[in-house]
């Protein structure tokens, strides 16, 4: 009979062979002895740096606005009258006092020549009245009535000519008239537009500005502005007139600039952008992204020592990528300007120059 303690005694599993081989591998590969564990640190983060620089800025307005003339009229007639002549050609160059229209002056004048007469009839009888009056012929107000007469016969005369002179249209300044509406033997009405008449040698431009920049606002800061349609071109000039109230709606300032426009490039109606420039002084900058905000707050990360601080900052003004530090930064202060969104305060860096950057990604000869 069979004895089964005769047998070798057998472990309740064994390992494959595949396995342990496995497990040998991994242990040479790592390097480390079983059991002789190792503390892990956190690893340095990679951050961009920038320097705290003095640097001159000024408060940098933008906005858009409407060019408009100088000076800019509508030609229209006083009365209803004929058009007999038309004295100008369109887009033509004018001078003040040049004729633009002649109006039918007939019947005017048919009653010009009346008041005339009669006024000359009451002249030659005021004449005689005086000497009448001066040999107590005549009495005192027999010719106080022949002298209010004369007076009346005086202003009829006047309005005859003003009516005449209203049958010629002229122009009121030195300017560019527009198209005619009208043509020889139209029945103008009063009111009614024959031309436009505009002097755009210079061009006010009106725009508004936000309250908050009120305080860079002044007679005499420059402007630069421009428009889409003559691109590349840039025109200067200074600001005239601000608004004495702010619309409190928007909450903003209209303000008016004038820009001298000697070729006639500008065209009364443009829509232009608009740029100005506040009083410069020295300001301390960091670049934008080195601006970190946090429920309401806003904070910088220095690097001292191969650590990034937190500090809280008071920001001023903007400037496109740069921002000034009012307030909690020194100059020559290294702030992170990429990489933020991985930091921690008291947190390692691995702190790399941008100059450093650009150095390396220069291409070697």
């Amino acid at each position: 009979m069979f004895d089964r303690s005769s047998r070798p005694r057998q472990l309740p599993f064994a390992l494959p062979a595949t396995l342990l081989i496995a497990f040998a591998t991994l242990a040479a590969c790592s390097g480390e002895q079983p059991g002789a564990g190792k503390k892990a640190g956190p690893s340095a983060a990679e951050v961009v740096t920038a320097e705290a620089t003095m640097q001159p800025l000024g408060v940098e307005i933008e906005a858009v606005g409407t060019a408009r003339a100088n000076e800019s009229v509508e030609v229209t007639s006083k009365a209803s009258n004929t058009v007999t002549a038309i004295r100008f050609e369109e887009g033509d160059r004018v001078r003040k006092g040049a004729i633009l229209v002649e109006f039918d002056s007939a019947e005017v004048r048919a009653s010009l020549a009346e008041a005339e007469a009669a006024l000359a009839e009451s002249q030659n009888q005021f004449k005689r009245s005086r000497d009448l009056f001066t040999s107590k012929a005549l009495s005192e107000s027999q010719l106080d009535l022949i002298e209010s007469t004369l007076k009346g016969n005086q202003a009829r005369v006047d309005v005859a000519k003003a009516r005449l002179a209203d049958t010629i249209i002229r122009a009121s300044f030195d300017g560019t008239v527009g198209f005619r509406r009208v043509s020889v033997g139209s029945l103008v009405s009063p009111g009614s537009v024959i031309t436009t008449l505009d002097d755009a040698s210079l061009i006010k431009l009106d725009f508004t500005v936000a309250e908050t920049y009120i305080h860079a606002l002044e007679k005499n800061l420059p402007v630069i502005a421009a428009s889409a349609g003559l691109p590349g071109r840039e025109f200067r000039g200074k600001v005239t007139h601000l608004d004495s109230r702010v619309d409190s709606v928007t909450r903003s300032i209209a303000v008016r600039a004038e820009l001298p426009n000697p070729k006639g490039e500008l065209r009364p109606g443009m829509f232009m952008t608009v740029r100005l420039q506040g009083e410069v002084a020295p300001a301390l900058l960091v670049p934008e992204g080195a601006i970190v905000p946090e429920q309401g707050h806003t904070y910088v990360f220095v690097v001292e020592n191969g650590a990034a601080q937190r500090r809280e900052v008071k920001l001023g003004k903007r400037r496109p990528g740069e921002v000034e530090i009012v307030d909690g930064l020194k100059e020559h202060e290294r702030v992170v300007a990429e990489g933020t969104q991985n930091l921690r305060d008291g947190g390692a860096v691995n702190e790399q120059r941008p100059e450093a950057l650009a150095k390396d990604a220069t291409p070697s000869s």
